[in-house]
């Protein structure tokens, strides 16, 4: 099991990215969390086995109908041991070392 965490930078917000992320997430057998960031950017905390992960972020770097995606940043993290993928409301303090 590993841990991520991705920064998706590009047209990601106001497009339905995070319900459409939570969507892959289940498919691909991933937990944790997606969140608009401040900066128009997209933040997602992802744990599952490595293939897995590897598919989701296949699945980020493309996007979806009506996003653009410029950049992705992947750090890996220590595991958390989410038991779901969920959407987590904005905000701008949580996240600041990404602002």
């Amino acid at each position: 099991m590993k841990h991520y965490e991705i920064k998706i930078i590009g047209k990601v917000q106001g497009v339905g990215f995070r319900f459409m992320a939570m969507e892959a997430a289940y498919k691909y057998h991933v937990r944790g969390f997606v969140q608009n960031l401040k900066d128009s950017s997209v933040y997602i905390e992802a744990e599952g086995k490595e293939e897995d992960l590897q598919r989701f972020l296949e699945w980020c770097r493309s996007g979806a109908l009506g996003t653009k995606v410029d950049r992705i940043e992947v750090t890996e993290g220590h595991l958390k041991n989410y038991v779901t993928f969920d959407i987590k409301r904005s905000s701008g303090t949580q996240f600041e070392k990404f602002l």
